[in-house]
């Protein structure tokens, strides 16, 4: 069923096919999911690939002709020699903010800014207003991502009505309507109870369950990271057992269940280690950071920035050295951008009053390109946690470059500089720490099946 209605969405929509022709040559073509990493063409047709390797005169005579009897253009050629080509990328944490928050951002802007950055997929959180507990709320999401949208858009569903953890949503339905995973992010499920039998329902309707892992009994009234920092600061903390103590609930259910359970945003030494172990014990779990969790520390809360104000909080040098070897030996399967845009009047405030969030789709994959600079992944191993990683977690026939495959390509300049403008961002959404960084690697071409 959930099959059927993926399908429709992707007939309906106006981005989808680009029915001329297209040929990417000469790049360095890197999938991660069929191990494949040379020097090479790919010929798109109709929106689809139909063509990876080195393309002859005498193939493209045959595709012009094709081209030309059908009425359209003439064959359109993308050198992309000394450029990385890549499958689309994927962000499987993102807020769209629409419906309700429009202010902040809105599916149009989003997907703008997501193409922007490389993606052509993302997936939008259910904390909007009303709540995406409902196939109303689903389904409008949907209809204006094909009038509106850049980049496909799947929902995820909330795990309870309203996000207030007292009542399941009515599941079932939402995957008919178009759901593809279930979270409360942005607030945590505290009965456990509630949780477990979320995660049962779950497994029932073939989906994973997100986790925003955080005690909020000991989070509560919290703002930045706890620690000397804080302390120094006159802040109230947050400590990482609120992270940790989450998690820990959470991978015991998931132990008792088989659920795929899936954690959100890790920030902490402790919770790399706890999901380490649970890997080794057998347990379904995968897990994601964002970039922010691996390049900043607490201490970009001095000054009282608002924009370095996100929760979970940026941690200490010990945690991102801890995130660094766990993305680096699988134990972090994805990154993600947790992309939260606010209103540029709703952080110019004191600390303690400003909304936690930053964004992130237009620098997330310029920022992850230093873990290829630094040596903690190979490019090939970054491009898998930003496309079939987090295809496979939930389920897309995405983040591929296979023949028959849809024709969503990102193409990178590995050596274009860029300095980050906030002011210059496709997103409503400005609150960044990294503004008036320079950055080396910047995607420069987004292919959505086959247009660009």
């Amino acid at each position: 069923m959930k099959k059927e209605k993926e399908e429709t969405n992707i007939k309906n929509s106006s981005l989808i096919t680009h029915r001329s022709s297209l040929l990417i040559k000469g790049g360095r073509v890197i999938d991660p999911s069929s191990n494949l990493d040379e020097i090479t063409d790919i010929l798109i047709e109709n929106g689809k690939i139909t063509k990876i390797g080195k393309i002859q005169d005498s193939t493209l005579k045959q595709v012009q002709g094709k081209t030309q009897s059908s009425g359209l253009r003439d064959l359109d050629v993308i050198d992309a020699k000394g450029k990385v080509v890549v499958p689309g990328l994927i962000d499987m944490h993102v807020h769209l903010r629409e419906p309700g928050y429009e202010y902040k951002e809105t599916i149009k802007t989003g997907t703008e800014a997501a193409r922007a950055g490389g993606f052509t997929v993302v997936c939008c959180m259910p904390n909007t207003n009303p709540v995406n507990d409902s196939r109303s709320v689903t389904e409008f999401i949907l209809d204006r991502t094909i009038k509106e949208g850049s980049t496909d858009v799947y929902p995820i569903g909330a795990i309870s009505k309203g996000l207030k953890g007292e009542e399941l949503s009515e599941m079932a339905d939402l995957v008919e309507a178009g759901c593809v995973a279930f979270s409360d992010d942005g607030k945590s499920v505290m009965d456990s109870e509630l949780m477990r039998r979320a995660m049962e329902y779950a497994i029932a309707l073939g989906v994973p369950i997100i986790s925003h892992c955080e005690d909020t009994n000991l989070s509560k009234g919290g703002v930045m990271n706890e620690g000397f920092v804080s302390t120094e600061l006159g802040l109230q903390g947050i400590p990482d057992s609120a992270e940790e103590v989450i998690i820990s609930r959470d991978l015991l259910l998931a132990e008792i269940t088989g659920v795929k359970l899936h954690i959100a945003h890790v920030s902490t030494k402790g919770s790399v280690r706890l999901i380490k172990e649970a890997k080794e014990r057998g347990i379904g779990v995968t897990a994601e950071t964002c970039p922010h969790y691996f390049l900043l520390t607490d201490n970009e809360v001095r000054g009282y920035d608002s924009d370095a104000k996100v929760n979970p909080p940026l941690r200490t040098e010990e945690d991102i050295e801890a995130i660094k070897q766990g993305l680096k030996d699988g134990t972090i399967d994805v990154i993600a951008t947790d992309h939260a845009p606010h209103n540029i009047a709703e952080k110019l405030v004191e600390f303690d009053y400003a909304p936690f969030g930053i964004v992130g789709l237009e620098t997330a994959l310029s920022l992850s390109l230093k873990l290829v600079e630094w040596g903690v992944l190979t490019i090939n191993e970054l491009i898998e946690k930003m496309t079939a990683n987090p295809a496979r977690i939930l389920g897309l026939k995405k983040g591929i470059l296979n023949v028959g495959s849809d024709a969503d390509v990102t193409i990178i300049d590995m050596n274009q500089k860029v300095t980050v403008d906030p002011m210059k961002f496709r997103s409503k959404g400005r609150n960044t720490p990294f503004k008036g960084a320079k950055l080396k690697g910047l995607p420069i071409i987004t292919i959505l099946r086959g247009k660009t």
